[in-house]
């Protein structure tokens, strides 16, 4: 029965997280709605689906995967749908690049986009020993992040002093770092401009962000015009160009010299939670235009490659 149900779906997609569920359930009524099938790869059936694997090609046309980051026995599916699939959400290849924020920094500039001060440091396992960097253009306060990794984990915000960057760098020896300046954003009617911009297949969603509460309010129309702040979708665009990806948030800032800064360059793997069930979720609309937009793009992809192509990025 399993093997008959890889074999009749188009889209699949791998996922572990509990609190994905909401998500994965618009995907499906997305999917039903547009007349193809949707195969879900869980815990629960990871093993049948490897073993299937070996022994059969399911003909999934579409990929989308948010497992393999936090459990190693999704790879060999990751790695089958690399060669396999006709579309692949968010390539490994492209996620892997994206990921990685030192790598990230030069094209940002090279492409017109406006990022805080930066100095990049080698892996600790490669250059134990560096020699102290002028840290005077950081200011006062600065932040310390790995150059991999997202949610916050490993980032410092208020650094001080090159014996600080020392002791973090050996938390993550194999992963280089980025000592970047402070960002203060203005004020707007009351409200730090700091935005966290959702991209989802040439579709942007604009919002308001709270880096304390990590609260979305989605940014109006009127707001855009009112306060001249549609060059985030220029800039998320732009953005989307570099990193290939089809899903991805990034963190934007509106300083006082009326510069935007992106603060934070891609955020992969995002929480799609809904805001009905948690504060800090995307809203409703926002999650459920998500599902949409990925289930026809990749109606779109699928049916514009001929066959035998697949889209390796």
């Amino acid at each position: 029965m399993l093997q008959e149900k890889q074999q009749q779906s188009d889209f699949c997609i791998a996922w572990n997280w509990e609190y994905d569920a909401d998500f994965v359930s618009l995907l499906e009524s997305s999917c039903r709605n547009r007349s193809i099938t949707l195969f879900q790869i869980t815990p629960d059936n990871i093993d049948n689906v490897l073993q299937s694997i070996e022994h059969n090609s399911p003909c999934w046309q579409i990929f989308f995967d948010r497992a393999s980051d936090t459990d190693r026995r999704f790879h060999p599916i990751v790695e089958w749908a690399r060669k396999n699939v006709r579309f692949y959400i968010n390539h490994i290849d492209c996620a892997l690049r994206a990921g990685n924020k030192a790598l990230m920094h030069l094209p940002f500039i090279t492409a017109g986009i406006y990022t805080p001060y930066t100095i990049i440091l080698p892996p600790y396992d490669e250059q134990p020993n560096i020699p102290q960097k002028d840290l005077t253009p950081l200011g006062e306060k600065f932040i310390i992040k790995p150059a991999r990794g997202g949610g916050g984990e490993g980032v410092v915000t208020d650094a001080t002093s090159w014996n600080r960057v020392i002791t973090t760098r050996e938390k993550h020896p194999s992963d280089m770092y980025l000592l970047q300046a402070f960002i203060e954003p203005i004020n707007l009617c009351g409200k730090p401009a700091w935005f966290r911009v959702l991209y989802c297949a040439e579709t942007v969603y604009p919002h308001w962000w709270d880096t304390h509460t990590h609260i979305y309010s989605p940014v109006t129309e009127e707001e855009e015009h009112k306060f001249n702040i549609t060059e985030l979708r220029t800039i998320t665009h732009t953005i989307a160009e570099i990193c290939r990806l089809e899903l991805f948030s990034t963190e934007i800032a509106l300083t006082g010299d009326s510069t935007f800064v992106v603060v934070d360059y891609i955020n992969d793997q995002i929480d799609l939670r809904l805001q009905s069930k948690a504060v800090d979720g995307i809203p409703d609309d926002v999650v459920c235009s998500i599902a949409e937009r990925l289930t026809e793009i990749g109606i779109q992809k699928t049916q514009k490659l001929p066959d035998g192509i697949h889209n390796i990025q």
